[in-house]
């Protein structure tokens, strides 16, 4: 993690945040997961190819003793995997069930004073938000009538919150931000935040539109295409699982560049997303984008963009900050939605009627004010007059 400022510039004081906010130590943190495949986590780290070996064999004893419990999957939300490692329940109810008990028995087992669960899975089908999702008790009873519109995700989600566990979502499909699971996390006092890990081509989209918009050019279109090969390229091979991840990449720019208020520089811009699986490139994605700017006196200019990127090298600290920062929010009273955690995420969660924020720079000012607020720490406005005061 970074380090914080504090207080004036000339204070010189700037802690790493680590050192700064009473973060869980990570030689107290104690790994599980859920998966359809099962394999040990040595097994799949070798299989995943992210890592090289020199990097794995250290680790090697303390990876194959990580096994994954029975996951609740179902192949209509995920059609390109299929997996034996998987729970079986007359109802999603039942399902959301064994969940709560995996987690009650996690925790006795490993005596855990505190649970934080990231979900990190396979991106669903695309499922629009409906009565299901209103309220609790509706949310309740489609889990037992084994309702379509109950995903996997959801159920895990709705075991967290009742076992009184912050979750954080990394994937794009809706999940927790449903009005019912969000009162059931006020309810009961459960951080929860999402959605969509931001690690690649989005990640640059959030720190070059603002860019864009703080210079006043325009913008008459930006395409994006990636090709990927890992199992996350295959499963977005699917028409169905890609339109879920197109729905959160393409929110992106609109947000940031406001063409409501300024539509001579951004109204109708065209903005095209690709993703293609591409097997030989394995976990290094490849991301190209071609963005067509207007300057002053309607001259038109490009910008190219070549990102050649490890998709998991990327994605692994954002886990890591946001289990340590989930946990530091329930021990800190905050419940509902965790806006401040919007750095880490494509398709950040916001209040009802709230336009989220996508700005990766005025999300990092959000994130470090939280935290100074939280640590009894003056705001940072930057403002800087009284340094030039007579």
């Amino acid at each position: 993690m970074a380090t914080i400022r504090l207080g004036k510039r000339t204070d010189k004081r700037a802690p790493l945040i680590k050192e700064f906010v009473p973060l869980a130590k990570l030689d107290d943190i104690v790994f599980g997961a859920w998966d359809p495949i099962p394999d040990d986590a040595l097994t799949a780290a070798r299989k995943a190819g992210v890592l090289e070996e020199r990097d794995i064999e250290p680790i090697a004893d303390f990876l194959k003793a990580i096994k994954p419990m029975p996951a609740v999957f179902d192949n209509k939300y995920v059609t390109r995997i299929h997996g034996t490692n998987v729970k079986k329940g007359k109802t999603k109810r039942d399902l959301a069930e064994q969940l709560r008990q995996d987690i009650r028995d996690f925790k006795t087992r490993n005596k855990c004073e505190r649970i934080v669960i990231v979900w990190c899975a396979s991106t669903e089908i695309y499922i629009k938000p409906g009565p299901q999702h209103a309220t609790i008790e509706q949310f309740e009873k489609a889990m037992e009538k084994n309702d379509d519109a109950i995903a996997p995700s959801m159920l895990y989600a709705y075991a967290a919150i009742m076992e009184g566990v912050a979750f954080a979502n990394g994937a794009p499909n809706l999940c927790v931000d449903t009005p019912a699971l969000q009162k059931l996390a006020i309810d009961r006092g459960v951080p929860i935040s999402g959605k969509d890990f931001k690690t690649g081509q989005t990640w640059m989209k959030t720190v070059v539109a603002p860019g864009l918009k703080a210079r006043m050019l325009g913008l008459s279109g930006w395409y994006s295409t990636n090709i990927l090969g890992n199992r996350d390229g295959e499963v977005l091979d699917d028409p169905q699982s890609f339109k879920t991840k197109e729905e959160s990449k393409l929110s992106v720019l609109h947000t940031i560049l406001q063409p409501e208020l300024y539509p001579d520089l951004y109204k109708n811009f065209s903005h095209v997303v690709r993703i293609n699986y591409y097997p030989p490139r394995g976990d290094n994605k490849e991301g190209w984008d071609n963005i067509d700017i207007v300057g002053w006196m309607n001259y038109p200019m490009q910008i190219k963009i070549n990102f050649l990127c490890r998709d998991s090298i990327l994605a692994a600290p954002i886990v890591l900050d946001l289990a340590l920062f989930s946990d530091f929010a329930q021990r800190a009273g905050m419940k509902g939605i965790q806006e401040w955690l919007s750095f880490y995420y494509k398709s950040p969660m916001a209040a009802p009627g709230l336009q989220p924020e996508h700005d990766l720079f005025i999300q990092q000012t959000k994130l470090k004010n939280t935290l100074r607020h939280l640590m009894g720490e003056d705001q940072i406005t930057h403002l800087g007059l009284e340094y030039y005061a007579s």
